[in-house]
């Protein structure tokens, strides 16, 4: 933990050191708020993780490592209000707080804010970095149209909800990896890994989420257990129960699912059991640990000496087998 307590220091430093201009703070107090309410910081982490196994010089990935932060919580910002969230973090979010108005905005602001510090980039580097960072916005925009065209959708099979979650979460891990990769000036193929890496271990993570939605400690999680239940979202776990489940049980959760006077308590109740007895408990934790795997694999092909991979792998397992 070493190695990551003192990386997430230098990314904590740099976000206290964002420079925001001094007029209109109610756009930039949001974006203050957003950033300042915690977050695992994965995604700079990776960042710098990886320039890391090219040079002892982490200092030119900095700044498009925070950029790649903050544009994380951009989007997390205009999910919250999308799906009108309550709490982020375990704290009120910005839609909540302020309006949703402002969180329009100050979510605008943040993507602009985003791409400055990507911009930051070496120059020797600038336009491959800035034209994967942008290939990877507009991936993630894809997955949350995708997203939001399946709730209205009865059906939606396993491989658009591994698509859309590959391109809504996956995408930017592996954006990020790369990214640190061609500023350390890692070659092309190992850079291309790294990114395959990110990709295959942001599947397990998004996966890992479903299950902790359901199945997680509330006070842990830093969000209420069962959201994605009361919303009826297309989780793996309920495409997963509606595959395997009987014609007779497929009657029922679907009648569940249209149902709009319910108990809370009651509905999360009713389809914990059903993921519990179909079977889709089980099928999720195995398709996490193949993702997983895949992940490892692809590192382990990573041209550098396996010791300097190391904290990597260390850090998939941390996300892999975490409790929030």
């Amino acid at each position: 933990m070493e190695v990551q307590n003192r990386l997430i220091e230098i990314i904590n430093n740099a976000i206290k050191d964002i420079s925001y201009p001094s007029v209109a703070p109610g756009l930039f107090d949001p974006i203050k708020y957003t950033l300042s309410v915690g977050g695992k910081r994965i995604r700079p982490l990776l960042t710098l993780m990886s320039t890391s196994l090219f040079t002892e010089d982490i200092n030119p990935a900095i700044s498009p490592a925070i950029g790649i932060e903050v544009f994380h919580n951009f989007t997390l910002l205009h999910d919250d209000l999308m799906d009108n969230a309550l709490i982020r973090r375990k704290q009120p979010t910005v839609h909540v707080k302020w309006d949703a108005n402002t969180a329009i905005l100050s979510g605008d602001a943040m993507q602009i804010l985003a791409y400055k510090l990507v911009a930051a980039s070496p120059s020797e580097h600038l336009k491959q970095v800035i034209d994967l960072f942008s290939k990877t916005a507009l991936e993630i925009c894809e997955g949350q149209q995708f997203d939001m065209e399946f709730e209205s959708r009865e059906d939606v099979p396993e491989g658009e909800y591994i698509e859309m979650i590959r391109l809504k979460t996956a995408v930017l891990l592996g954006c990020a990896l790369k990214v640190g990769a061609i500023i350390g000036g890692a070659e092309n193929k190992d850079a291309d890994l790294l990114y395959t890496f990110g990709e295959k271990i942001g599947l397990a993570f998004q996966l890992k989420d479903d299950l902790l939605d359901v199945y997680g400690d509330p006070k842990v999680f830093g969000k209420n257990i069962g959201g994605d239940i009361l919303n009826n979202k297309k989780t793996f776990l309920l495409i997963k129960a509606l595959e395997l489940s009987s014609e007779k049980d497929n009657r029922q959760i679907r009648g569940k699912l249209k149902e709009v006077n319910f108990s809370a308590e009651e509905k999360i109740e009713f389809f914990t059991s059903v993921y519990n007895n179909s079977g889709a408990k089980n099928e999720c934790g195995k398709r996490m640990e193949e993702y997983f795997n895949m992940g490892l694999k692809a590192l382990k092909r990573v041209n550098i000496e396996t010791e300097k991979k190391y904290e990597l792998e260390k850090l998939a397992s941390q996300l892999m087998y975490r409790e929030s």
